[in-house]
């Protein structure tokens, strides 16, 4: 659900509610005047006072940004050009992290601003990339003959670690910055108030909370919402009134139009002028849903309002930038784990009779089948009494699940809890049929039974984790997961994958809707 919020102008003199009633209480006087003041105070001086807070947080992040660098980077090389029998290891490694932290720097990554690094995931990619040049220009000069392909490799493990730390930062720095709450009036056709108000009201990682609903016509509202009054189906002299009567009745401080046949053109332009001369902020609904705001370009033409909408990402730097970022990261993610993994492998194999992993045939991108790793968590037949508690399916749609699995062995239970079976799905993602953030990987019977929608799960390929997995996981309905894998496939960005990395360790900790 996309929305354009349609800033307030400013107005000279003094601007009162002509015809609208006057807030009920003295209380409530007070607030809206504070208010109208606070919208009338440029967003400079609102938060300049926060500017030294934000730099100082900044000041005590840096330290540790500079040694993760530092760390990230050279511990790797070390270990790589060790393995690779290079002369002198820990030297060149040692030199190759003091070139990155002088590249970062120079390049103002390490600038005093919000807590962590600045430039993004491109600018980071660009430092990486600049420390190829500078090493390849020192190696070149020093006479150096060794394999350029080694100290490639020993340098991929440091960028994964810079573009995880600049995800995170990213990720924590927007959550601080999240919106104040906003009280909603939400006017319009009953069936756009309908859809605005249940979709609001079915999330909750966003800041605006439905106060009432003003609809237009006489049809009855299905949603849940106060309704102050309503709008004649025909443009109304008292069509500002009834609706900055329900906004201060209801102390709703963002007017959230929803607009239809009988709410539009003229009639909206003529709502808009009195809500901004009366100091009421004004934002109307768009038909564009699950649209990232990123993805929407505005323009003006001819009079008319234009919403430009970007296509995905299917090709170019980002999609190259993931795969990288994939390899490097399930390469890493093997080496690093490997004591676990040898240690889940002993006891899978020593508590139940069968094989220690799972592998099953499952959809990849554009639908291609793999073979697909995990830790086995069943019992060995576990395929053949599939059938038998077909009747016993708890899932919606073409999923099979059940919260209490007769098949699950006591350690399969305890690896589905904290995600572990999932870990050599790192051998899928390093050989490219698998990525580490994407949407659920489906069966082949599942995907004969997808209609033309769902088939578009199919369009990028499937991922280690994803938004189902910090979102609920087994708890979602059906309907619900395709809706958020639908999400990803349209908007996904290398910032969103590496945001989503970091909530997965959360949605695992929490261990909810495992089962």
């Amino acid at each position: 659900m996309g929305h354009v919020e349609i800033p307030d102008t400013e107005i000279s003199g003094h601007v009162g509610l002509a015809g609208a009633p006057r807030p009920r209480t003295a209380a409530s006087r007070n607030r809206n005047a504070a208010l109208e003041q606070l919208w009338r105070t440029p967003t400079a001086d609102r938060s300049h006072t926060d500017r030294p807070r934000a730099r100082k947080r900044a000041g005590r992040h840096l330290p540790l940004l500079v040694l993760t660098d530092v760390l990230g980077l050279g511990g790797p090389a070390w270990l790589v050009h060790e393995a690779g029998g290079r002369p002198a290891p820990l030297m060149t490694a040692a030199l190759s992290a003091l070139v990155w932290t002088v590249v970062r720097s120079a390049r103002g990554r390490y600038a005093r601003r919000l807590p962590g690094p600045t430039g993004g995931v491109p600018g980071a990619a660009g430092d990486w990339l600049l420390l190829l040049g500078v090493l390849a220009v020192l190696l070149t000069v020093s006479g150096d003959s060794g394999d350029p392909a080694i100290a490639v490799l020993a340098l991929v493990p440091g960028l994964a670690v810079t573009l995880l730390v600049t995800g995170l930062g990213q990720w924590t720095a927007s959550a601080r910055r999240r919106p104040a709450a906003r009280r909603v009036l939400v006017v319009g056709q009953s069936a756009g108030v309908d859809r605005a108000v249940n979709l609001l009201n079915s999330r909750k990682d966003h800041a605006y909370t439905v106060a009432a609903a003003i609809p237009v016509g006489t049809t009855p509202l299905s949603c849940d919402a106060p309704v102050p009054g309503r709008l004649a189906a025909t443009p109304a002299e008292d069509d500002l009134s009834t609706v900055l009567g329900g906004a201060f009745a209801h102390d709703a401080d963002l007017v959230l139009v929803a607009p239809g046949q009988e709410l539009a053109d003229e009639r909206l332009r003529r709502l808009s002028w009195g809500l901004h001369d009366s100091g009421v902020p004004l934002c109307v609904l768009s038909e564009l849903s699950e649209t990232a705001a990123n993805r929407v370009r505005l323009s003006s033409v001819a009079g008319l309002t234009l919403l430009h909408i970007a296509p995905p990402l299917r090709s170019g730097p980002q999609p190259l930038l993931k795969t990288l970022v994939d390899r490097a990261g399930a390469a890493f993610g093997l080496l690093s784990l490997a004591p676990l993994l040898l240690v889940i492998a002993m006891a899978v194999r020593l508590t139940s009779p069968g094989p220690v992993f799972h592998r099953q045939t499952r959809h990849g991108q554009h639908s291609r089948p793999f073979t697909m790793w995990k830790f086995r968590t069943m019992v060995a037949d576990a395929e053949v009494r599939k059938a038998q508690l077909g009747a016993a399916n708890e899932a919606e749609g073409p999923m099979f699940k059940m919260r209490s699995d007769p098949r699950v062995t006591r350690v399969g239970r305890a690896l589905r809890r904290a995600s572990l079976d999932e870990l050599p799905q790192l051998i899928n993602v390093l050989r490219g049929e698998m990525s580490l953030v994407g949407p659920r990987p489906p069966l082949p019977e599942e995907v004969s039974r997808y209609d033309e929608r769902e088939h578009r799960r199919l369009a990028v390929k499937p991922g280690l984790t994803g938004l189902w997995q910090v979102s609920g996981r087994s708890d979602l309905s059906w309907q619900e997961t395709v809706s958020l894998d639908l999400w990803y496939v349209d908007n996904w960005s290398v910032a969103t994958d590496l945001g989503l990395l970091a909530r997965t360790v959360r949605a695992v900790t929490d261990g909810r809707g495992a089962y």
